[in-house]
């Protein structure tokens, strides 16, 4: 049996045989996967690779003070970026064995060239994925309000830019009333992008109540460094499928960000996406003013030709009303003069018919007043001869019994009598009742 090694030993051996085995130092590929800073200027790393999110292999690593500072100056003054997480770099390391801390790396120096060029690749790999899914243009397909009146704003309400934007705004010449709503957000650090995105869906979660025209992300200039989060994939996902025209202002004038080309609109700082906006009522008021304008000198034209018309009318009013006029005034006279001679002859007619119903009535009236006078002598003569005074003048008496007749009653005996004659009221009493016999 081998004799056993203690464990301090096999690290010991292990170390020999990486010393005797190992060239002094490698160039290698990775990704920094964690970075941290020591107080005391060392720089702390873990070195992965990776495939579609998987990691393949992973190592510790650290760059010493001294070391540190002559990389970071010289990868910051080429690149324009820190060291930082998530950057591919091309490290010149060599390998360390410590018997408590086990294997790590060393690195001695940086290559910034490299990592220029694997942010150009992965900036190129970002551009060709959004345009052969379709939204490299796909947010330019809105047509821009005429007016943007109300505008959400991604931004930070401490950046400079915002400021100026909102200073721009509120303080136009020409007093045009913009209403801006501000989602806040981190524009820059390792934070931006879930930040950003996420401003992004609060207002599309506002926008049924808000009813925005247009988004806007702005922020002041900044360093190379700070503006890496606008070429992200995911952020420019979100702005490409967006539902509003988005319009951005990020401040640099390097080249375009991703951000910058999916966008619908770029302009280079937040007052000059200001500009634009007010630029837009602007021109919004100018084509009023030519509308108005053609609209005036259309009305003009308008009532100077009805005016004509009108005038025309009148004299033809007038003519047309002076011969009817007229005609109405012959025809009037004319049928006065028919009215008073069939009236005249009317008059006339009707003269002779009453002239003639006179006499008719005349004879009519004259035949019943004979007849009347005859009929009233006969009348006359038959009262005289019912006329009770006639039979009293006569010699008859009229016998009552309390004023009745007594030729209607029973008589008796002892009843009182009152006899009427000419000149004669006699009372008497019955003593004997005979019958008469004819």
């Amino acid at each position: 049996m081998q004799r056993p090694l203690s464990l301090l030993e096999l690290n010991q051996l292990i170390q020999q045989c990486l010393d005797a085995n190992l060239a002094p130092s490698y160039w290698v590929i990775a990704e920094i996967g964690e970075f941290r800073d020591s107080p005391r200027g060392h720089a702390y790393l873990e070195l992965v690779e990776k495939s579609n999110k998987s990691i393949l292999a992973k190592i510790r690593a650290n760059i010493w003070s001294y070391t540190y500072r002559g990389i970071a100056s010289r990868f910051t003054s080429i690149t324009g970026q820190n060291l930082k997480a998530g950057m591919k770099i091309l490290a010149q390391v060599s390998i360390q064995f410590h018997e408590v801390y086990g294997l790590s790396v060393n690195i001695k120096d940086i290559d910034p060239n490299f990592t220029l060029g694997e942010k150009a690749r992965k900036r190129q790999e970002t551009i060709d994925l959004l345009t052969k899914e379709g939204l490299m243009d796909l947010n330019k397909q809105f047509i821009l309000p005429k007016v943007p009146q109300k505008v959400a704003i991604i931004s930070s309400a401490n950046a400079a830019g915002y400021g100026d934007f909102i200073n721009q705004v509120e303080h136009n010449r020409n007093h045009y009333k913009v209403h801006c709503k501000l989602y806040q957000a981190t524009m820059q650090g390792d934070q931006a992008v879930d930040s950003l995105i996420l401003a992004i869906q609060q207002i599309e979660a506002d926008l049924i109540k808000e009813n925005f025209d247009l988004m806007v992300i702005i922020r002041g200039g900044g360093a190379q460094l700070d503006l890496d989060c606008f070429d992200d994939y995911e952020l420019a996902k979100a702005i490409a499928c967006t539902s509003l025209p988005v319009v951005t202002g990020i401040g640099h004038e390097r080249d375009e960000s991703i951000v910058d080309m999916v966008a619908h609109t770029k302009m280079k700082t937040p007052t000059a996406v200001a500009e634009f906006i007010l630029s837009g009522f602007r021109n919004y008021e100018d084509l009023l003013e030519g509308h108005f304008k053609q609209i005036e000198r259309h009305v003009a034209y308008q009532l100077q030709k009805e005016d004509r018309k009108i005038s025309n009318l009148e004299h033809l009013l007038k003519s047309i009303s002076q011969n009817q006029i007229q005609r109405g005034k012959d025809t009037a006279e004319m049928l006065k003069q028919r009215i008073i001679s069939q009236s005249l002859h009317l008059l006339k007619i009707k003269s002779n018919e009453l002239q003639h119903l006179d006499s008719g009535m005349k004879r009519t009236f004259s035949n019943i007043l004979s007849n009347e006078r005859l009929r009233l002598d006969t009348l006359s003569r038959d009262l005289n001869r019912l006329d009770p005074y006639t039979f009293l003048k006569k010699g008859y008496t009229r016998t009552e019994i309390k004023g009745k007749p007594i030729n209607n009653l029973t008589v008796k005996k002892g009843d009182e009598l009152t006899t009427y004659t000419l000149s004669k009221k006699i009372n008497s009493i019955i003593n004997t009742i005979e019958e008469n016999e004819q």
